[in-house]
């Protein structure tokens, strides 16, 4: 799989699903010290992250999304063995309540 720079709540949501069927984790980390409402989130700690598996794909957030995409260079070098993404619009459009169903 070929991975971008942003996905939106909906590419995450989706990919999240596909990957993990296959072993691989994604996980949503919050760089603003603000956890999103009924999402599984993560703080952003690099001596933590570093804990996940090789291959894992990190998406950042902040409140807008542009913070993370601005530093997602940073984040890159700082974990070259796994696959960094900013979340599009942050913590601000996330829609609480969205779902998503992925065909097979």
């Amino acid at each position: 799989m070929q991975y971008p720079d942003e996905w939106t709540q909906e590419e995450y949501l989706k990919n999240k699903i596909k990957l993990e069927r296959i072993g691989v984790k994604v996980v949503l980390i919050d760089t603003i010290l603000s956890p999103i409402e009924k999402a599984k989130t993560q703080v952003y700690n690099p001596h933590e992250l570093q804990h996940y598996q090789k291959g894992s794909v990190f998406v950042f957030y902040c409140d807008t999304g542009k913070g993370t995409l601005h530093r997602l260079s940073e984040y890159k070098k700082k974990f070259p063995e796994y696959h960094c993404i900013s979340l599009r619009g942050g913590r601000a459009y996330w829609r609480v309540n969205m779902s998503v169903f992925v065909d097979e």
